[in-house]
C-alpha cells in the first residue's frame, strides 16, 4: 500500500543470517518512465505485465485490478494516492478455484482464467466481475479491498458471452446494470454490422443476478472492454475498437498495420440510447506503433479528469507485457479527448511527459526485493497454475522459500499448453509448462535490469532440475540438474528444451544473475555471491502467451515427487522507480 512520508523513510527490512544485507530506505530511485520526482511524470506510469485495468476511487485512494490469466493468485489489485505512484494490495482471487484446468496437476489453463474485469464500490461492499472465456461472468465480493473476498458467483453462461464485463448502479432510478461483449454468440441475421456485439442487461441491486435477456447498444469490429459513466446526466460507454487493415494474422499476433483505438458512446435520453460515437483516443508518434485503449476514466480532488489506459502488443518490443498509461482529459463540446491533439484531427495521442495529477506523495512501486522472512508470500509472487500446496513453504526453513519437486505431468492431452491463436507452438510441449509451482513476478520496464538470487541445493535429488527462470512467451532456465547418481551439474535450457551442461557443483550455494539490455538477456553464476561467470548465450525475451516476460524461480523431477530447493533472497534493480535501500 501507499505509505505516508514518515513511514516511507524510516522502514526496515527484517534482517537474517546470510541474507541480503540489511538496508534502510533512506532514498527513492527514478528511472526512464513514472514519477520523476520533479512534479512530472514519463509514461508508462506502470511499466510492467498489468493489463485490461479498471480503477475506482474511495475517497482519497484509488483503487486499480489488471488481469493475469493462468496465474495465481488472480487479479492483482493495485492502490495509489496520486495515479502515479501504485503499489500492491492484493489478489481478488487466492486460486483459481472454479476449474480444475487451473490446478498443478492439470496446468492446461493458459491465457484463459481471469480476463479484463470490472471493479467497483457500492453501499459498502467491493465487487469485482471478470469473464472467464471457457467458463462464463462471475462476481466475487468482499466489505474490506484485502479480503476475504467471496467465492465467485456466476452470472451467465460462456454460450452467451465473450469477455470485458463493466457495471453501473443508477441511483437516481435504483437500478443497475451491466455490459457486456457478446461477441457472435447471439448475433442474429437482422445485425450485417461486422463486429462484436455489446449488450447491456439489468442485474440485481445487489449486483448479484441477471433479471432480463439484455439489449443490444452497439456492434463494432473488435469491440470490448466496456466502461459506463453517468456525467452531469449525461451516459458514456467508452469502447475499445480495432481498426483492422491488415488480416494475414490471427487476434493476438502483433501487426503493426493494425490499431486499437478508444471510441465514446454518447446518450443524452438513456442507458440504452440512442448513441453518438466518437474516437477519443488513438497511437500518436511517442510508442512507436503500440496501439493506445481500453482503460478506465478517474477525476482528481482539483476536478480535472485523467485516463488509464494500456499499450497494446501490436508491434516488436512488447516483451514486457502490456504496461499503463496515464493521460490527461480535456472535455471539447461535451466530449472526452484523451491525451493531447498532436495532429489537430479531434482525436488524442497519448502523451510522453506531463504534470501529476496530484502531488505530495513519495515516489513507490510494486514489491519487487524479497528475503522471504515474511509467515507470507509477498504480494508481488505469483505462480504459474494454482500450487500444490504441500510442495512449498515458507515456514520449514525460516527466512527461506523451499520449493519441493513434484514428478513433471505427463506430455498428453488435458496437460500442458494447448496450441491456438493464444498460444506459440515454439517449445508447448516441454516439460517446463508442465510442471507445478513455478513461482515468479513481473519484470519491470524494456531498457535494462538485473535479478540475483541465492539458493541452497543441498536439498535437491536424483532427476531434479531447479533454479533460475525468466519466462513468458518463451522459457529460458539457468539452474541445476542431478544425475541418476546424485551428480549435480549447472545447466542452461532453452526454449525448445535444449539443454547445455555445465561444470559439477559441489557446495550448497548457488548464484544466479540475470541481466537484460532491452529484449537481449544473459545468465551468470556465483559460488560466493562476488565473482560472477557467465554461463549460456545470450537470448531474446518475449511476449507470448498474452504475457510479459518474468522472472523466478522453478523446480521438478523427471521421475518421482523428490527433492527441494531453497531460495535465500531475491533482488532486482530496474530502470523505474523504486526505493533504494542503503547498507
Amino acid at each position: 500500500m501507499v505509505i505516508s512520508a514518515a513511514t516511507f523513510f524510516a522502514c526496515n527490512l527484517k534482517p537474517k543470517k546470510n541474507t541480503i544485507p540489511t538496508k534502510e530506505i533512506v532514498k527513492v530511485q527514478t528511472g526512464s518512465w513514472g514519477d520523476q520526482g520533479d512534479g512530472t511524470y514519463i509514461n508508462p506510469i506502470l511499466n510492467a505485465d498489468y493489463p485490461d485495468s479498471d480503477i475506482e476511487q474511495v475517497g482519497d485512494t484509488y483503487y486499480m485490478i489488471t488481469s493475469k490469466q493462468h496465474m495465481s493468485p488472480g487479479m492483482p489489485i493495485l492502490e495509489s494516492k496520486d495515479m502515479v505512484n501504485w503499489t500492491n494490495v492484493g489478489h481478488v482471487f487466492n486460486s483459481l478455484s472454479w476449474a480444475p484446468e487451473y490446478n498443478w496437476d492439470r496446468m492446461n489453463g493458459y491465457s484463459f482464467g481471469v480476463w479484463a474485469g470490472d471493479f467497483a464500490y457500492h453501499e459498502g461492499t467491493w465487487y469485482c466481475y471478470q469473464i472467464d472465456y471457457q467458463h462464463g461472468l462471475m462476481v466475487s465480493t468482499a466489505k474490506d479491498i484485502k479480503g476475504p473476498w467471496s467465492k465467485p458467483i456466476f452470472m451467465l453462461s460462456k454460450s452467451k458471452v465473450l469477455d470485458d464485463p463493466a457495471v453501473f448502479w443508477d441511483e437516481e432510478t435504483h437500478k443497475a446494470y451491466v455490459i457486456v461483449n457478446t461477441a457472435g454468440k447471439q448475433k442474429g441475421a437482422n445485425n450485417t454490422i461486422e463486429g462484436n456485439e455489446n449488450r447491456i442487461y439489468e442485474m440485481s441491486w445487489d449486483g448479484t443476478k441477471i433479471l432480463d435477456e439484455g439489449k443490444l447498444v452497439y456492434t463494432g469490429m473488435g469491440a470490448e472492454a466496456a466502461k459506463i459513466y453517468k456525467i452531469d446526466g449525461v451516459w458514456y460507454i467508452f469502447l475499445a475498437q480495432w481498426t483492422i487493415g491488415d488480416k494475414s494474422t490471427k487476434p493476438g499476433v502483433k501487426n503493426p498495420k493494425n490499431d486499437r483505438k478508444q471510441i465514446v458512446l454518447r446518450s443524452k435520453e438513456s442507458i440504452y440510447g440512442p448513441y453518438e460515437v466518437k474516437t477519443v483516443l488513438e497511437k500518436g508518434t511517442v510508442f512507436n506503433n503500440r496501439s493506445a485503449s481500453q482503460g478506465a476514466l478517474m477525476q482528481a480532488p482539483d476536478k480535472s479528469w485523467w485516463y488509464m489506459h494500456q499499450l497494446i502488443q501490436n508491434d516488436d518490443i512488447p516483451f514486457q507485457g502490456r504496461p499503463q498509461c496515464l493521460e490527461p482529459v480535456n472535455w471539447v463540446d461535451g466530449w472526452p479527448i484523451i491525451g493531447v491533439d498532436e495532429d489537430n484531427d479531434g482525436i488524442g495521442e497519448p502523451v510522453k511527459q506531463h504534470k501529476k495529477p496530484i502531488e505530495g506523495y513519495p515516489i513507490s512501486a510494486p514489491s519487487s526485493d524479497d528475503d522471504f522472512s515474511s509467515a507470507k508470500l509477498g504480494l508481488q509472487w505469483e505462480w504459474n497454475h494454482n500450487p500444490r500446496n504441500s510442495h512449498w513453504s515458507l515456514t520449514e526453513r525460516k527466512g527461506w522459500l523451499r520449493l519441493k519437486a513434484s514428478k513433471v505431468l505427463p506430455n498428453k492431452k488435458g496437460y500442458g499448453p494447448n496450441i491456438n491463436e493464444w498460444t506459440n507452438n515454439d517449445g508447448s510441449d516441454s516439460d517446463f509448462w508442465r510442471a507445478s509451482n513455478t513461482l515468479s513476478q513481473r519484470i519491470m520496464g524494456i531498457t535494462t535490469g538485473t535479478a540475483v538470487a541465492k539458493f541452497d541445493i543441498s536439498g535437491m535429488k536424483p532427476h531434479q532440475l531447479a533454479g533460475f527462470v525468466r519466462y513468458g512467451g518463451v522459457f529460458n532456465l539457468l539452474g541445476i540438474e542431478v544425475d541418476a547418481h546424485g551428480k549435480k551439474h549447472l545447466f542452461y535450457m532453452n526454449p525448445m528444451a535444449e539443454k547445455v551442461t555445465g561444470p559439477e557443483l559441489t557446495g550448497n550455494d548457488l548464484y544466479v544473475k540475470t541481466s537484460n539490455n532491452s529484449n537481449q538477456a544473459t545468465y551468470e553464476y556465483s559460488f560466493d555471491g562476488k565473482d560472477f561467470k557467465s554461463f549460456g548465450p545470450t537470448f531474446t525475451i518475449a511476449f507470448g502467451k498474452w504475457t510479459g516476460d518474468r522472472l523466478g524461480f522453478f523446480s521438478w523431477n523427471e521421475k518421482e515427487d523428490a527433492g527441494y530447493i531453497d531460495v535465500d533472497w531475491f533482488t532486482y534493480d530496474y530502470d523505474g522507480p523504486k526505493a533504494t535501500n542503503k547498507e
